[in-house]
């Protein structure tokens, strides 16, 4: 259709309009949002996970600050250290970034802003935890 192009609808007939769906790439993040969710039932490797996450943003902040960038490969490995640690030590689970990295990454910083607004205990309800 091109603009100011006019579409004919026969008298009676029913319209129906459908929002796009979300694709399957929306879905499959949602879906793994809620794995993701069930992996950290755990409020220990929950908590560990914010604090490992608030660490490495905070490394990432110094190194713009101070201008050093030896912040910089410190943010993940002490990010990592406390989310695996929680993961291997505490859940005894395996860390969904081995199959989703960049989804895992995205998450973890989604976890915790929901955390930090009190937002999160609505998601874990919506992923069937207590």
């Amino acid at each position: 259709m091109t603009r100011g192009s006019r579409v004919r609808v026969r008298r009676g007939a029913r319209v129906t309009l459908a929002l796009p769906s979300p694709s399957s790439r929306e879905r499959e993040y949602s879906d793994f949002w809620l794995r993701y969710l069930r992996a950290h039932a755990d409020p220990c490797t929950r908590a560990l996970h914010i604090i490992g996450t608030s660490l490495a943003l905070v490394c990432l902040v110094c190194a713009a600050v101070f201008r050093d960038w030896r912040f910089v490969p410190a943010a993940p490995v002490i990010g990592y250290s406390f989310a695996w640690g929680a993961h291997f030590g505490v859940g005894h689970n395996r860390p969904e970034t081995f199959g989703h990295p960049f989804w895992s990454l995205f998450s973890d910083v989604r976890m915790l802003v929901l955390f930090l607004s009190g937002r999160l205990a609505p998601q874990l309800v919506r992923a069937g935890l207590p």
